[in-house]
């Protein structure tokens, strides 16, 4: 099995900065990307950002600009630079990876996507 840590999260004010990292641990194969999505109170989860094996990145347009997604130093870390911080990015953080390849036991297992438990950011006005 894969599992996926997040930490960083907390409360700053509008404006501030957070820092997010994820790392995942396990009998991993490869990971093809990594990612963070975010879901506010009330609303639907909905993508924040990602990575490639290859280093390309994606953002949703509300964060372009203000969020920087990178591969962390250790190997399957990833990192979530947030800046200038409104009260609208207030929300639960997940991590996800995939698609991955990891072995359970002596069995390789392909695996569509596998997700943390989540972080909470709060900023406030």
């Amino acid at each position: 099995q894969v599992q996926l840590v997040e930490s960083g999260g907390g409360a700053v004010q509008s404006g501030g900065s957070l820092r997010l990292s994820c790392a995942a641990s396990g009998r991993i194969l490869f990971i093809n990307g990594m990612g963070w999505y975010r879901r506010a109170p009330g609303k639907q989860r909905e993508l924040v950002a990602t990575i490639s094996d290859d280093g390309t990145t994606t953002y949703a347009n509300i964060v372009k600009g203000r969020f920087t997604i990178s591969w962390g130093n250790a190997k399957h870390t990833v990192t979530l630079q947030m800046n200038s911080l409104k009260p609208e990015d207030t929300a639960v953080y997940y991590c996800n990876a995939g698609p991955l390849n990891y072995y359970e036991g002596d069995t390789p297992i392909a695996a569509r996507d596998s997700w943390g438990q989540g972080t909470q950011v709060t900023v406030s006005p």
